[in-house]
């Protein structure tokens, strides 16, 4: 049984490999989040009340909170998913960004080195911190290619910049101290527990209330879906059977252009709940959010030929399934945006 710090284990991805690792191992979990807006103790009502789970609520970036967590708990492993994600508040208001996902990700690396120092060659060897990223450090594709584990950053938001500097710098404590490190970097997440600032379960909310479906641009920016359990079973797989210093990118091979996704939201809509017309009717062209990336495509080949991982759900099944689960949610959709969050446009760098 290893002790595994989860950071910004309250969050949709965070929460949901929480799930998935009590489920799936006998791990004991030390879950720490800031519990900001996209943050909550209700994705983790059935996880709190498991034996193997303490929750800690502290800011990664506080460097006393961290020293405190790594010498009370002295986990095996460091799974950091704390981040500010969605790139509209980045454009909005980076400094969060830079305070969380660089600062944050800095002084994590700094507990994890120093508390190596003090363990014996064998918890030295053993001891992993995976830092978990996105394709968008990559920048933008075009209408063909992948990204792939070698292609060149080019990060064009500030959200991307900042998860960028932060793929530096476990990178580098790799290089500098032999910190034995993971990085993956994944494509679109969509499942359970994502808070509705994010495109499918914005769509799929204001969709069942009759409000209009904001797309920006033509709709033709393509991004590759997976689901999220599928992301988690990859992050445990690279966490136990990834080589040190690598880094893995993890991608459902599902492009889909936003036109197409929500399109196919409204038609399982109309199937699962029909309404006097189609909520395709409800779509609404808005100004594109600045410095739109176009494309993002992730090349999975070595996580699949090295490690053996492949996704278990199909886009289409998966997306029904989301769908039918915020349906059947509305409590928590309307308790986790309460106060915090109308589904008002955010991004647009006034």
């Amino acid at each position: 049984m290893a002790t595994l710090l989860v950071t910004g284990g309250a969050g949709f991805i965070g929460s949901n490999l929480v799930h998935h690792t009590l489920a799936h191992t006998g791990d004991r979990l030390v879950v720490v989040d800031k519990l900001t807006y996209a943050g909550s103790l209700l994705n983790l009502e059935g996880p709190l009340k498991d034996p193997r789970v303490t929750f800690v609520r502290a800011d990664i970036a506080d460097r006393v909170a961290m020293t405190r967590v790594f010498e009370e708990t002295r986990p095996d492993a460091v799974l950091n998913l704390a981040a500010e994600t969605h790139v509209d508040r980045s454009i909005d208001s980076p400094h969060a960004f830079i305070d969380t996902n660089i600062v944050g990700t800095f002084v994590l690396l700094e507990m994890a080195r120093r508390s190596l120092a003090g363990r014996d060659a064998a918890a030295r060897e053993a001891f992993r911190f995976l830092h978990v990223s996105t394709d968008e450090v990559y920048g933008t594709l075009g209408s063909s290619g992948l990204f792939s584990e070698e292609t060149p950053y080019a990060p064009n938001s500030p959200y991307a910049a900042s998860k960028a500097s932060a793929d530096h710098l476990v990178r580098a404590y790799s290089h500098t101290y032999g910190l034995p490190v993971l990085i993956t970097n994944c494509s679109n997440n969509y499942g359970p527990f994502q808070f509705p600032e994010k495109l499918i379960p914005l769509m799929i909310l204001n969709a069942v209330d009759g409000r209009p479906l904001p797309i920006y641009g033509d709709g033709g920016n393509v991004r590759d879906w997976l689901h999220v359990d599928d992301h988690c079973a990859g992050l445990l797989l690279v966490l136990r059977k990834g080589r040190p210093g690598e880094k893995y990118n993890i991608g459902g091979g599902n492009e889909r252009t936003n036109l197409e996704l929500v399109d196919r939201v409204c038609d399982i809509l109309d199937a699962v709940t029909p309404a006097a017309s189609s909520r395709r009717a409800l779509k609404t062209f808005v100004p594109d959010r600045p410095g739109h990336d176009r494309r993002y495509a992730i090349d999975a080949t070595k996580i699949r030929r090295e490690l053996g991982w492949a996704p278990r759900h199909t886009f289409e099944d998966g997306l029904e399934t989301t769908v039918r689960w915020y349906l059947d949610h509305r409590p928590w959709c309307d308790a986790v945006q309460a106060g915090r969050y109308d589904r008002q446009r955010l991004g647009l760098g006034g």
